[in-house]
């Protein structure tokens, strides 16, 4: 189906637009995604929207037609609108061209499959979409199999998290879970726990990684807690060489996430 909207006030409008908050994505189970570059990447790893909204006026673009000609085959809906109603809807004031409604995902431990890759990556209260969007992208560039969430962080489909995933959010699986769920989970088949920590730990270069490894990071200000860390099978260290006492979460995930990836393809 094909339609276009050229009032503010259309309740498709107001509808898309909620999907900026968490309450409405969570109430309708659809979330929001921006750009050619993004859809394009979604569309290559199976996930076609079901609403593509379109700026009129765009520029022509061959990836832009074939996404709007798999959304027509696939029975979705192709809305056509303003720059300044896309915008309305986007909450950017330069928005992109071209934007999808995508269904959220099933993020149960349940569906995650821990022998599908060697490394996976693992947050407990990330409260920074921007920083659980970089997760998601480190997964990617490490060959992850996907970022389990413990606990109270934030929303993988919030409009700022899909943003800074860069695409991620379309390649890594994504699991939501409390940590007296994930723990039981995690025991109940193979898989190393491990963070970085200052309890009884060893340097983070050279430590005995083992497949599948589930690669632990804590809040932004707060870290794990105590008992969380205990938990661990191997904590280890990172030096830290100037006056900072820590990284930033999604940092030292990374860091950690290469150099389990070296240790593991040796």
């Amino acid at each position: 189906m094909r339609r276009e909207i050229t009032g503010f006030s259309n309740p498709t409008v107001k509808y898309l637009r909620s999907l900026r908050e968490k309450k409405h994505r969570k109430a309708s189970g659809k979330f929001l995604a921006e750009g050619l570059r993004l859809l394009t990447d979604a569309g290559e790893c199976g996930h076609l929207p079901e609403i593509l909204v379109m700026s009129a006026g765009r520029d022509p673009h061959p990836l832009l037609a074939e996404l709007e000609a798999a959304v027509e085959a696939s029975g979705g809906e192709i809305i056509e609108t303003t720059p300044d109603i896309l915008s309305k809807i986007t909450g950017k004031d330069n928005a992109q061209s071209v934007a999808g409604i995508f269904a959220e995902f099933d993020t149960s431990l349940a569906s995650l499959d821990r022998s599908a890759a060697k490394i996976w990556l693992v947050a407990q209260a990330l409260r920074d979409p921007g920083n659980l969007g970089t997760m998601l992208r480190t997964g990617d560039a490490v060959g992850a199999g996907g970022l389990i969430l413990i606990d109270d962080c934030a929303d993988p489909f919030s409009v700022e998290a899909v943003r800074a995933s860069m695409g991620a959010v379309f390649t890594q699986k994504i699991a939501r879970a409390s940590w007296g769920e994930f723990l039981p989970w995690l025991r109940s088949g193979d898989g190393q726990l491990v963070a970085a920590s200052l309890r009884e730990a060893v340097p983070y270069r050279g430590a005995p990684y083992a497949a599948p490894c589930f690669v632990l990071v804590g809040n932004e200000s707060q870290g794990l807690p105590e008992d969380y860390e205990m938990s661990c099978d191997l904590r280890v260290t990172m030096p830290m060489k100037g006056r900072a006492d820590s990284l930033n979460a999604a940092v030292a995930g990374a860091v950690l996430a290469y150099e389990v990836l070296d240790a593991l393809e040796d």
